[in-house]
């Protein structure tokens, strides 16, 4: 979260004076409707028909996406190699098997190691735009659609980006976002699901709220209801998450100005070379990138005075390799529910290792990213500029 303040706190404060704290309520007796008032908000922001403000985080709208499409077992999923572990565990949620493939030199899920990884019973991929950083989704979108695949985009990291001028989460199927305490905008907790598929919306809506068939919106549904979990936000979120929406813009427009003025800067710097961008307009500017020919230039970059940088090598949760439960295949608190164990998905690829994406591995050990902040004043930009030039320099 980069920005939270008084209005926050007052549209918290309004929430709780009127004791309507639930979701569903009555506007006669001061129930305001904020839930429902930010999800027709951020859809028209994202430019879908449809969203849903969830309390379980990206992790859920990522299952209710898969939910929507009718994933489960028996399918398998593509996830890049390089995400929350996450990605992989919304598709084990459902019963699926993620399937694991390398990313590109964007940091990205590689278009072409996607359809190197389609098999007979693939249904879906899930492309994650990492550190607001648009995918490739023109490719993306193109191979699936050759091969009949559904898209659920991970937009966790990437509320507001774009790519050739559409919102990310809006290319795919359906699209998943957090709001967490680490993400663009946040209520501390949270996520959405986007989508202009109403069958999907709908499926996704019953799975989110298990009591749902008691709403007076069930009457509604065209869809027959079944049993599903407990998502639910609460009006203290849709408050939030209205206020945290109208600054998100704002929080964008100052990340891309500042990662525009170092890469501008140090365009012909001598040692620096930034990652390829996929669009580089349409990067939330949340972290500037750079790539090295080894991983001894990495880390001696990232050790640089005033540099203050990180390899995504190190990051460990966001690394294939280091996501213990899933390379161990230990699911779920019963192992009859053990998505590896189910008679449908014998057969299904889910032979991991370590090393099983070696490119990915390699080009992560030699990138460096330094986390930007949209209140940094020029000094602060000039003084990491100068940073970045004299680290250069040595290398």
């Amino acid at each position: 979260m980069f920005r939270i303040g008084k209005e926050e706190s007052d549209a918290i404060a309004e929430v709780i004076s009127r004791g309507q704290l639930f979701r569903h309520g009555d506007s006669a007796c001061g129930h305001l409707g904020l839930v429902d008032k930010f999800e027709k908000e951020f859809a028209e922001k994202i430019g879908v028909n449809h969203a849903l403000l969830n309390s379980g985080g990206g992790t859920s709208s990522l299952i209710c996406a898969l939910v929507g499409l009718g994933i489960g077992p028996g399918d398998e999923v593509i996830v890049p190699a390089y995400t929350f572990m996450a990605t992989a565990v919304a598709v084990l949620a459902v019963g699926a098997i993620p399937v694991l493939a390398e990313i590109d030199d964007t940091l990205g899920i590689d278009p072409c190691d996607i359809e190197k990884k389609i098999g007979p019973n693939t249904k879906a991929v899930i492309p994650v735009h990492m550190l607001g950083i648009p995918s490739d989704m023109g490719s993306i979108c193109s191979i699936a659609g050759k091969h009949r695949l559904k898209v659920v985009e991970d937009a966790c990291q990437a509320a507001g980006g774009s790519f050739k001028d559409k919102r990310l989460g809006a290319w795919g199927d359906a699209g998943a976002f957090s709001f967490n305490a680490f993400k663009i905008i946040s209520c501390g907790e949270g996520g959405a699901l986007v989508s202009d598929d109403a069958a999907l919306f709908e499926r996704a809506l019953i799975y989110h709220d298990s009591g749902i068939t008691f709403r007076p919106l069930a009457k509604e549904l065209t869809l027959p209801i079944f049993a599903g979990q407990q998502m639910r936000s609460t009006e203290i979120m849709g408050a939030i998450m209205r206020v945290q929406l109208q600054r998100l813009d704002g929080i964008l427009s100052d990340l891309r100005r500042i990662k525009k003025k170092i890469m501008s800067e140090l365009s012909d710097a001598q040692g620096i070379k930034f990652i390829r961008s996929n669009d580089l307009e349409g990067d939330c500017g949340v972290a500037v990138a750079f790539q090295f020919d080894s991983e001894k230039k990495a880390r001696s970059f990232e050790k640089a005075p005033g540099v203050n940088g990180w390899l995504p090598i190190d990051s460990g949760r966001h690394v294939y390799c280091n996501w213990e439960p899933v390379m161990n295949k230990q699911i779920g608190a019963h192992q009859a529910l053990n998505p590896y164990l189910l008679p449908q998905n014998q057969g299904l690829r889910m032979d991991y290792t370590k090393d099983m994406c070696p490119r990915s591995l390699d080009i992560l050990s030699h990138a460096v990213i330094v986390n930007l902040n949209p209140d940094w004043t020029d000094t602060e930009t000039n003084n990491l500029i100068a940073a970045f030039r004299a680290a250069g320099k040595e290398l």
